[in-house]
């Protein structure tokens, strides 16, 4: 069974940073593209930050300059280092792979992240 598992989460002050880490595990053949998600209390779930199999990346407006996604192929792990966080940053980050060349996403559970002003 493959799972996605995020770690890193927590409270951090606005100005700070954190580092979010998701390993995907189980019968894994191939990892294609991965991503970062976030939803905010009251919000819609919205994209942060995405990176290819050969790693083009792509960010949300509102993360550019300030995050920065990365992976480990080797080690089916992807990244989200977080800088220069705002209050506004305050989510629940979600992890989401294409694996195996399925038709569907797998996602984590979340990781929730709090900045505090």
């Amino acid at each position: 069974q493959v799972q996605l598992v995020e770690s890193g989460g927590g409270l951090v002050q606005a100005g700070g940073s954190l580092r979010l880490s998701c390993v995907a595990s189980g019968n894994i053949v191939s990892t294609e593209a991965m991503a970062w998600y976030r939803q905010a209390p009251g919000k819609q779930r919205e994209l942060v930050a995405n990176i290819t199999d050969g790693g083009s990346t792509t960010y949300a407006d509102s993360v550019k300059g300030r995050f920065t996604i990365s992976r480990d192929n080797a080690k089916n792990t992807v990244f989200l280092q977080m800088n220069m966080v705002k209050a506004e940053d305050t989510a629940v980050y979600y992890c989401v792979a294409d694996l195996n060349f399925t038709p569907w996403p797998y996602w984590g559970r979340g990781t929730q992240v709090t900045v505090s002003s």
